[in-house]
């Protein structure tokens, strides 16, 4: 699998042990800087404007529940015309955070690790520290359309109009085509 370069430094991450059942509202900003080299190499530009996320992390037991909001402003490739597509990410985020040796211990005895589709994401954290950054970058992703386009009314690359043709003169090797031509 190909590991994308991610900073050395977390920049989504809180102390478990300040978490408790009531839970904890966090805003972080999510800098154009962290984004551009969280998706180098995607195709992917930011406009030089960063994003936020919204979150509230509460705790039962060991498990970490993350719900929240990332919003951000991407460029890509318009699917139609080529031209630059602005994007506004606005995904919402809900995931279930478990101690790592606690993951491997249950993926041992046996249980299933396919997830029910209503159930959260199950991810992992080291016990002490709750990092998001791969969740982030995986949503900015999942935040961009399929076919991304510039404006719902993109009419794509143009090409020559029928009465642009009707200008220029037709080679006089090609009018036996022509006859074949259905009208």
């Amino acid at each position: 699998m190909f590991a994308f370069p991610m900073p050395l430094r977390h920049e989504f991450s809180v102390s478990a042990r300040d978490l408790d059942a009531a839970g904890k509202s966090v805003r972080f900003v999510v800098r154009a800087r962290w984004i551009r080299g969280a998706l180098e190499g995607t195709g992917v530009e930011i406009p030089g404007t960063d994003g936020e996320l919204d979150v509230r992390f509460s705790k039962s037991g060991t498990d970490v529940v993350v719900h929240g909001t990332l919003r951000a402003d991407l460029t890509v490739e318009c699917a139609r015309c080529l031209e630059p597509a602005r994007i506004v990410v606005n995904e919402r985020i809900s995931a279930l955070l478990v101690p790592a040796t606690e993951r491997r211990e249950s993926s041992h005895a046996g249980e299933d690790d396919d997830l029910v589709p209503d159930q959260p994401d199950l991810l992992t954290y080291d016990g002490e520290t709750v990092v998001l950054d791969e969740l982030i970058r995986d949503e900015l992703l999942l935040g961009i359309p399929i076919v991304p386009l510039c404006s719902d009314t993109c009419a794509g690359i143009r090409r020559l109009e029928a009465p642009q043709l009707a200008d220029h003169r037709i080679d006089p090797r090609l009018q036996p085509l022509l006859r074949l031509k259905k009208p």
